[in-house]
Parts: C-alpha cells; sequence; structure tokens
C-alpha cells in the first residue's frame, strides 16, 4: 500500500477536476491477491448480478454494504485508503458500500453517462460528500473499456439520471453540452492504481470488446456528517475500524463467504426503481 498521505496540492486537484488518480496505491503483491482471491471466490460470484446497458451489452458486478474481515474489508478499511478519503471529504467517513466490476473479455456492457449522486440522492442522503476509490485489479485501456471522466463536471451539480436498460444514466442533453466545454479523460490504469472520483462527477466506459478482461474494485466512502436521513438498501452511518495497511496481506486468501457482507440484492434496489418511477 502507497501510505504517504494526499499533500494539499493534491487534495486542490481533486477539488478541481473532480478526481484523483494515485500509482500505485495498492503493491503489486497487493492487488496480486485481490484479484486471484475475487476470481476464485465463488460467493461473490453467486452474488453477482448483470445490468443491461442499453446497447446489448451486460455488466457483471457484485456490490455488498459491510466491509467484514476478508481482504475485500482490509482495503476499504486500511489505514492509506480511508485517510485519503479523510482528506478529501475533511472530516470522519464511512463505509457506504464496496462492489467488484467483473467487465470480462468480449461480452463486457458499457456503463451510461452517470453521476454516483444521481442514485444515491434517492436514498436520503443530502450532500454529495462522498468519494469512491475506484482499484484497478486488471490493467484499464481504452481497448478494454476504461473508466472516462468528465474533468470538472462535478462543479455542474447534480444532474436529472433515468433508465436506460437497468442503468441509471444522467440528461443527455446535458451531458451533451458539457462534453463541448470540459475534457473527457479516459483514466487508463495499471493494477493498483486508484483513482478517487467525486460523487458528481460524470463518468461512463466502452463496452470490452478486447480479448483482455477489465476487473475492478470500488469502495464508497460517506461523510459521518452526511447521515442520510432515511432508511434505504445501503447503511446508513457506522464507525468504521481501520486496520494498518498490513492487514491487506496478512488476511491471506480468506474468501468472501460471509453473510455478514450485506450483498445488495438488485431488486431490492430502490434508487434505481425510484429512477424508473419518475
Amino acid at each position: 500500500m502507497n501510505a504517504t498521505h494526499l499533500s494539499p496540492d493534491d487534495v486542490k486537484q481533486y477539488q478541481e477536476d473532480g478526481y484523483l488518480l494515485i500509482r500505485g496505491m495498492l503493491s503489486p503483491a497487493e492487488v496480486t491477491l485481490l484479484g486471484k482471491t475475487a476470481r476464485e471466490d465463488r460467493v461473490l460470484d453467486q452474488h453477482a448480478s448483470g445490468r443491461a446497458d442499453g446497447e446489448g451489452g451486460t455488466v457483471r458486478l457484485s456490490l455488498w454494504n459491510h466491509p467484514t474481515d476478508t481482504i475485500y474489508g482490509m482495503i476499504a478499511r486500511s489505514e492509506s485508503m480511508v485517510s485519503h478519503a479523510e482528506q478529501i471529504l475533511e472530516g470522519e467517513v464511512y463505509h457506504y458500500h464496496s462492489k467488484m466490476i467483473m467487465k470480462d473479455a468480449k461480452v463486457g456492457g458499457a456503463w451510461a453517462w452517470h453521476q454516483d449522486y444521481g442514485y444515491w440522492y434517492q436514498n436520503g442522503v443530502l450532500f454529495p460528500l462522498l468519494t469512491s476509490a475506484f482499484i484497478a485489479v486488471d490493467p484499464a485501456t481504452r481497448q478494454n473499456g476504461c473508466l472516462q471522466v468528465l474533468r470538472g463536471s462535478h462543479h455542474a451539480g447534480r444532474i436529472e439520471h433515468a433508465l436506460t436498460g437497468d442503468q441509471a444514466g444522467a440528461n443527455m442533453e446535458r451531458v451533451d453540452e458539457l462534453l463541448k466545454r470540459l475534457d473527457l479523460v479516459y483514466v487508463e490504469m495499471q493494477p493498483g492504481d486508484t483513482v478517487f472520483f467525486h460523487a458528481n462527477l460524470l463518468h461512463r466506459s466502452n463496452r470490452n470488446d478486447s480479448d483482455n478482461p477489465r476487473w475492478s474494485m470500488i469502495v464508497c466512502y460517506n461523510a459521518a456528517r452526511n447521515n442520510p436521513y432515511k432508511e434505504s438498501h445501503h447503511p446508513r452511518y457506522t464507525p468504521l475500524k481501520k486496520v494498518p495497511d498490513s492487514a491487506i496481506l496478512e488476511v491471506g486468501a480468506k474468501r468472501f463467504g460471509s453473510e455478514d457482507a450485506g450483498f445488495l440484492i438488485p431488486s431490492e434496489d430502490r434508487s434505481a426503481r425510484s429512477l424508473g418511477e419518475s
């Protein structure tokens, strides 16, 4: 784990651009163990669901609410990862949820332009004081559908979303106008690289038509002071127990396997359902 704290310039860049890319956040040994564990994890696979992209493709993902004592939880609770989120959000944070995106070779679908707060707004979260840590498990390139962001688009505020296939996408009239004014960035990454991005940053990805998979793990943090005002399928404020960075490797090859993880059942995704009804 890259244990250095963010510099004031790093935080300023995040505030201006809406994202911050940190190379080598996870060490080669850590990300190799993460990838091996995830691909051999039957429980993770059993809880994976497909999200149609409206273009004929499907994205597989598993999503869970509680970090637990697995390698996934050790990464989400690690001192460096949590400290970065605390610096970005300027205070205590808690684990909102984590997910594994399984964009497999040749079949991995696209993600439509969206803001994460476009979903989370529906869950009683009053302010966009959330950040996501997107960790590359595999190399992420233009060819296999890497993350794309619109630099600075978080300054536009929350944009209305509607369902496209099984995904909630941002209003394309506004997205098209923002595309004329802002830089489109392809965030190409190596395994272990991590990009933190703002809840209102517009982002998407293309289908994976290449011969190479593009798996990634995303950890979402909410500011403790931004505790949702109502219950939803993601947790309200729950104190986060940090662990030393060394715990990632010490955990070894433990599998997910815990019902305490709180996997999300797609039919319980009330934020998506409410978007569909709007």
